[in-house]
C-alpha cells in the first residue's frame, strides 16, 4: 500500500503545545496523528483519550527515566548492546 501525504494548517502556539504532549509521552507529532488516522478507521469513530496525566502514573516510564538518569550519572549510558550482554554474563556467572 503506498503512503501519502496529508498536510493541513494549525495555529503555531497550537502546534508548539501538541509537541510538547507528544514528547512527554514518548512520541513524535507525526506518529501521534498516524495513530489518530488509524484508530478512527479501525473504530469508525473517535476512539480514545490520552492525557498526560494518566502517562504521569506510569511506573515502567518513570523506572526507565530513573535508570537513564543513573546510567549516565555513572558514565554508561552510551555503552554499546555488546557491552551490556557482556556485563550481563559477567553478573550471571
Amino acid at each position: 500500500m503506498a503512503n501519502t501525504l496529508v498536510q493541513f494548517r494549525t495555529e503555531e502556539t497550537s502546534r508548539i503545545k501538541a509537541v510538547s504532549i507528544c514528547e512527554r509521552l514518548g512520541i513524535d507529532l507525526a506518529t501521534y496523528l498516524r495513530m489518530c488516522i488509524s484508530r478512527l478507521v479501525q473504530e469508525n469513530g473517535i476512539p480514545f483519550s490520552m492525557k498526560v496525566d494518566d502517562i504521569a502514573e506510569n511506573r515502567g516510564v518513570k523506572a526507565m527515566k530513573e535508570a537513564s538518569r543513573i546510567a549516565a550519572a555513572n558514565g554508561i549510558a552510551d555503552m554499546t548492546l555488546d557491552e551490556i550482554n557482556e556485563e550481563i554474563a559477567a553478573a550471571r556467572k
